[in-house]
């Protein structure tokens, strides 16, 4: 009984916070307007999903399951920057939408089959050849997983062809297990999707972001496709997993099952991730890989091993109330993510000089420690890469001792036994 009631407070405010998070959005947002609004941004993405269609034109699909796979082309309007901030999906309070202060659809138009897809990437493609593949999480409607990924397209300033997956999701915080399902019944679906796009000679690189549940269905499409072709082709370089909700002895066998043949791996973490907190307890009580603690040696050791690079967002402040989508509204991680890692970039501590735990807001700023005012605007993401791990200490050489002070002021330091001090705490040991 004693468990019992501490397993509804936890829910309490967890239900609570996604119910208010998800009251008040408009519906019906997918109607086009006239968006000829001076200073406004035009995002075509392409638009493949499992869901089963809807009637009502407002929708285009619901959140069951469709026998087949469609696709569209979805243009979407964001407002001038200087009517809205980094981060944020600007929902409009009424229909139809002001593109001058809220996001709006301009266009919707049927693609017919995978040729005419490919037709679209060719008249959509930047100069890189690189396509963007983003698989929405848990939790999000047809016209939610547009926007979202609209905003992080303009936002990021990414030089990539966005498509977006869009699996049936009933959009329901009471839906959690027939969503999962779902991500099982779409997997086949984004694995020929991903084979064909790879297989194109006009498409060059391909990077795949993932959130939350969305990244089992990604994980588990290119599991599947290595265990069928002997390995995930090479186009597919780099995997982005953002708060994902895996079970983090299940994602060890995933990529066991991959083989050597497999994209570099990147994964957001934060361990004050609400949302995981709940997914957690309702799986067993096994950690959820987007909520680990880096500092835990079980999980540096398997990260490390498998050359996976992680960016522990725990100390960022803001965002969502249950910390989940930090990596969308952080504007220092969205920058992050279209000025490095959709680019198909490796961040390491030995290119930016950021060493384990210095903020990368730096990235944004040079490519290497230029001073020590870049790092004072830094915030506190840190880094576990571990192929640069073993030149940390050539490096602090070579930076001089009066930049690590700097360094030791603006960052938390992790004590050997994995926790969190204030550097200016008399009690905090020195940085390792």
């Amino acid at each position: 009984m004693l468990q019992k009631i501490r397993v509804r407070r936890f829910l309490a405010p967890v239900l609570a916070f996604l119910i208010a998070g998800c009251a008040g959005l408009p519906e019906g947002v997918l109607i086009p307007v006239d968006g000829d609004v001076p200073g406004t941004s035009r995002i075509p993405i392409l638009v493949a999903t499992t869901r089963a269609p809807s009637d009502d034109p407002g929708f285009l699909y619901s959140g069951e399951r469709g026998p087949r796979v469609d696709l569209n082309e979805i243009v979407v309007s964001i407002p001038p920057d200087g009517n809205r901030r980094i981060g944020e999906v600007q929902w409009p309070r009424k229909l139809p939408p002001d593109p001058a202060r809220d996001f709006a659809t301009l266009s919707v138009a049927a693609v017919p089959d995978e040729a005419a897809a490919a037709a679209w990437f060719v008249a959509n493609r930047k100069p890189n050849r690189r396509l963007l593949v983003f698989v929405h999480g848990f939790n999000n409607r047809y016209e939610s997983a547009v926007y979202r990924f609209a905003q992080i397209a303009h936002d990021s300033r990414m030089e990539a062809t966005p498509f977006l997956f869009t699996w049936p999701s009933r959009g329901s915080i009471f839906a959690y297990g027939y969503d999962k399902e779902s991500t099982n019944y779409s997997r086949t679906a984004l694995e020929r999707l991903l084979t064909s796009a790879s297989r194109h000679p006009e498409v060059g690189e391909i990077t795949v972001l993932a959130h939350s549940m969305g990244t089992w269905l990604t994980v588990e499409a290119l599991r599947q496709m290595a265990i069928r072709n002997g390995g995930v082709p090479h186009k597919i370089e780099d995997v982005i997993l953002a708060a994902p909700d895996l079970d983090v002895d299940v994602f060890r066998q995933q990529l066991a099952d991959m083989g050597p043949k497999r994209p570099r791996f990147t994964v957001f973490v934060s361990d004050d991730d609400r949302a995981l907190q709940l997914s957690r307890r309702i799986s067993g009580n096994i950690d959820r890989l987007g909520a680990i603690d880096i500092a835990d040696p079980r999980y540096r050791e398997l990260l490390e091993g498998e050359g996976i690079v992680v960016f522990d967002l725990t100390e960022l402040r803001g965002g969502d109330r249950l910390n989940h989508s930090k990596f969308a509204q952080s504007p220092e991680v969205v920058r992050l993510l279209g000025e490095r890692l959709i680019a198909g970039q490796t961040v390491t501590d030995q290119d930016i000089g950021l060493g384990e735990h210095i903020g990368a807001a730096a990235i944004g700023v040079t490519n290497t420690v230029g001073s020590a005012a870049s790092l004072a605007v830094s915030v506190p993401i840190a880094i576990v890469d571990p192929a640069t791990r073993d030149n940390l200490d050539d490096q602090a050489d070579r930076l001089g001792q009066n930049l690590g002070n700097v360094v030791s002021g603006v960052v938390p330091v992790v004590t050997p036994a994995g926790r969190r001090c204030d550097p200016d705490r008399e009690d905090c040991p020195p940085t390792r």
